[in-house]
């Protein structure tokens, strides 16, 4: 990762700019040209620096829900499990934990009752009890990891 590479992660954690050509004016703003940037944010998720790109959404204002959610999977059907969930397109994320709830996921639906709906899905097609953990409140917190 160079100098530029840092630049470019450290400004895109604020957004790209509102404006017509994003691109360009975050070229202008780092000194360099829209091409080489878009090229350099692909490089870095191609080399898993980065693990993600894109906008975060409020979902709920859109007419739409998030939960956090766990499942408490034995060991020899861990991987067999995890793949289940990354085939469900409602399915954000998921991540082994060290604890009794082993792994944990994140669904996003299209409306709340498709929260209840998925999570019904997936224990009548793991076998498994899934925790649901909904949100209670909403809190932004303006995230930066400087690189």
């Amino acid at each position: 990762m160079d100098d530029l590479d840092r630049r470019l992660i450290n400004r895109l954690q604020h957004g790209l700019p509102l404006v017509k050509q994003p691109w360009q004016a975050l070229a202008n703003e780092l000194d360099s040209d829209p091409h080489t940037l878009r090229a350099r944010v692909q490089a870095l998720l191609d080399d898993g620096t980065l693990t993600r790109f894109g906008p975060m959404f409020d979902i709920d204002r859109l007419g739409g829900a998030f939960t956090l959610a766990a499942l408490s999977v034995p060991e020899e059907r861990f991987d067999a499990v995890a793949a289940q969930l990354d085939a469900l397109p409602e399915v954000a994320h998921n991540y082994r934990r060290e604890h009794e709830w082993n792994m944990w996921f994140v669904l996003g639906c299209a409306t709340p009752e498709g929260i209840a709906e998925t999570i019904a899905h997936i224990e009548a097609q793991t076998g498994l009890p899934v925790l649901n953990l909904p949100k209670e409140e909403t809190y932004h917190v303006g995230l930066h990891f400087s690189v």
